[in-house]
């Protein structure tokens, strides 16, 4: 497929985001070798930015089934380079208390079956991806930049633990995830993260805390009170997305130079 002309960069919009806020959009339908993913082309106040619902526009694909090696390939083919992802997650810490924004930098895998790389032996290849940092800083700080200039309350660096889900942590999972370092829990982060630098994409998760993680303030998860903060959150989140997306002007970063490929041998095709 031919790359999209003036593509400014993707947002993936996780729970409580299935549009481009008020902006039109053009659906498209891309075929990867991993599977069609339909992706929606900005138009209007949103031209040159990609939007793809995570979860589908009605939320149809638990966090287990999405596919993510077919969003991220979809992505890449129409010549995306930089991605910018909403998280829906579990606070675990007073830091990142439910009502801010949170830039993750680290993260720690706890999903069990997921495809996590392109490169599966064989005809794919075998490769290896560095992820010291695995979220584009670049990125990051522009949007945290972004959230300032627009007052509100983030948090720069967390780090993210990625659960199989679709049920939420047990409260000795979440004391342990606690006591590992993890500041949010949610259940989509990876393989995302990890796939886009295997693409040599930039990447960077904006996670919006909408409850605290089981047995740290209550033993019901009050539904009510997560579903604002969800609402207030991603609408804030997509806002300093379009922000860093149609500013532009992000610093040089490395995420391009990060994949140790093995096989083939340099020089050979792939």
């Amino acid at each position: 497929m031919m790359a999209e002309a003036g593509l400014l960069g993707a947002i993936i919009g996780g729970s409580g985001v299935y549009a481009l806020g008020d902006g039109e959009c053009d659906e498209r339908v891309v075929a990867t070798a991993y599977g069609e993913v339909t992706l929606y082309l900005g138009r209007g106040a949103s031209a040159g930015i990609v939007f793809l619902p995570r979860h589908g526009r009605e939320h149809s694909v638990p966090p287990h089934r999405v596919n993510y090696r077919a969003n991220l390939k979809a992505l890449a083919s129409l010549g995306v380079q930089r991605v910018l992802a909403t998280a829906a997650v579990g606070a675990l810490n007073e830091r990142v208390a439910p009502g801010r924004l949170v830039l993750v930098d680290q993260f720690i895998d706890l999903t069990k079956g997921r495809p996590q790389t392109f490169y599966e032996g064989g005809a794919s290849g075998v490769a290896h991806v560095d992820v010291t940092e695995p979220y584009c800083p670049s990125l990051r700080a522009a949007l945290a930049a972004a959230a300032h200039r627009r007052g509100l309350a983030c948090v720069e660096g967390a780090t993210y633990a990625c659960t199989e889900g679709p049920r939420f942590e047990t409260a000795a999972e979440v004391r342990l995830l606690a006591a590992w370092g993890a500041d949010v829990v949610g259940m989509t982060g990876i393989p995302e993260a990890p796939l886009a630098r295997e693409l040599g994409l930039c990447y960077a998760s904006v996670a919006i805390p909408m409850n605290w993680g089981a047995g740290l303030v209550d033993h019901r998860l009050d539904l009510s009170q997560s579903a604002r903060y969800l609402e207030e959150g991603t609408r804030a989140a997509v806002q300093i997305c379009l922000d860093v997306l149609r500013a532009g002007g992000v610093a040089p970063c490395a995420c391009g130079t990060s994949l140790f490929v093995l096989h083939p041998p340099a020089g050979e095709g792939r």
